[in-house]
């Protein structure tokens, strides 16, 4: 049965027919409905928001993430709107570097981490993806499912005085980690609280770039540190959980106090910079799982299915890998008729295991890198030494930088191609 509200009854009702229906016109989003079209899939991608600079978003792409990109034609562009090349990540404490990989000493060409400002990879997507006749994009907030018995089959979606009715074989929740389509759907979101701080983003002029990102523990709570184009460094200041609200009645001044002293190389751009709470952003760092990912009719992915934290740049990467590897399964679902839980879950039994060892890893790396426990401070040094100094600082790095391996882009599929 169809959950058609009285509000959507009333209003200028637009019917739509694809083949895939896509929520979320992020990073997740876009990237499958570029796979799916250059495939000769019709797609309707339903975003809620008109702008594609939005709250703040992950910027740094790792080297598994610029290959996808790569694959299917959007890395150039993307990067050539405006990005910043990061070369290593660092962990600096007191001034003495206890751990350093290095991106270079991967294997070319993608050997290097990407800042690069998720307006732009949206942007170059959305316009690839408006070269396709078979292409929708609206700007809308889904506010209902259509059913046939268990089977979703479409959206309903508002904007302003318009209901659009959204019909197709598949619905596609990338709306993110507090879907909306997840809700309706009625799946279970398990909030896992793997992490022991928040992140406090804020934004500095860069007088010359890192060329790196860099955790800096100088005292008080870790600062990230990266070049974000144009400009500027984005930093994030980490927190214990619950702190900000206990910080936060003291003012800005405290607060601004606060960072210079956990990062005392940029302590005057911070006095100069932090003038009021508009110029921070609390991010609430967790990690989360649907219950399940799929459905008749539905496949979640990207933060919709899997919550990650900031560290280790992961959001991204996962994002357009999720997209990736759902493709050719979606197609041959498509061919075959068959868009049942079952035929869909294959991608859940793949990609699951992958998702669970990311989950781990970067809980281990929270508690080596950004703990304040007297055990943690006592045996990070001793443990950054056995890292850097045997084949595990190499394993780690290819682990964080390639995730899952195998994941490429099956562009055996693609059937037409994009104008150059």
């Amino acid at each position: 049965m169809d959950e058609q509200t009285e509000e959507q009854q009333t209003a200028e009702q637009t019917e739509e027919q694809t083949d895939i229906c896509i929520v979320g016109g992020g990073p997740a989003g876009m990237t499958l409905a570029l796979l799916l079209l250059r495939s000769g899939a019709r797609v309707t991608v339903v975003e809620r928001s008109s702008s594609l600079s939005r709250e703040y978003r992950g910027e740094i792409l790792q080297p598994g993430g610029l290959a996808v990109l790569d694959e299917i034609g959007v890395l150039k562009g993307a990067t050539d709107r405006g990005a910043h090349v990061l070369e290593r990540f660092r962990l600096v404490e007191h001034g003495r570097v206890l751990m350093a990989f290095e991106y270079r000493k991967l294997q070319p060409p993608y050997n290097y981490l990407l800042s690069l400002p998720q307006a732009h990879l949206l942007a170059e997507l959305l316009d690839r993806c408006q070269e396709f006749p078979g292409f929708r994009y609206l700007v809308a907030r889904v506010n209902g499912l259509i059913r046939e018995g268990e089977a979703v089959r479409g959206v309903y979606a508002k904007a302003q005085d318009v209901t659009y009715t959204v019909r197709g074989a598949c619905v596609v929740a990338a709306d993110g980690r507090h879907s909306q389509v997840r809700r309706l759907a009625g799946i279970d979101h398990v909030r896992q609280d793997v992490f022991d701080q928040d992140v406090v983003w804020f934004r500095l002029p860069a007088e010359e770039p890192l060329g790196e990102v860099m955790v800096n523990r100088a005292g008080g709570n870790p600062v990230l540190a990266y070049d974000s184009h144009p400009g500027a460094l984005q930093m994030g200041w980490t927190l214990p959980k619950g702190e900000w609200k206990k910080l936060a009645p003291l003012g800005i001044g405290e607060v601004r106090r606060r960072i210079a002293a956990a990062t005392p190389q940029f302590a005057d751009r911070v006095e100069g910079t932090l003038h009021s709470f508009a110029d921070v952003s609390l991010l609430d760092v967790f990690g989360a799982a649907a219950e399940r990912w799929t459905g008749d009719g539905l496949v979640l992915i990207g933060d919709a299915a899997h919550t990650h934290g900031p560290l280790g740049a992961q959001g991204i990467n996962l994002a357009v890998q999720d997209a990736a590897l759902l493709h050719p399964i979606l197609l041959a679902a498509v061919a075959d008729g068959d868009m049942s839980a079952g035929r869909l879950a294959e991608f859940e039994r793949i990609r699951r295991p992958h998702i669970r060892a990311v989950m781990k890893f970067q809980a281990v790396q929270s508690r080596m890198m950004l703990s304040a426990d007297s055990l943690a401070t006592f045996l990070r040094p001793k443990l950054a030494r056995v890292v850097m100094r045997t084949p595990i600082g190499t394993k780690f790095t290819n682990r964080i930088a390639f995730g899952a391996p195998g994941i490429r882009v099956a562009d055996n599929l693609f059937t037409v191609n994009q104008k150059e």
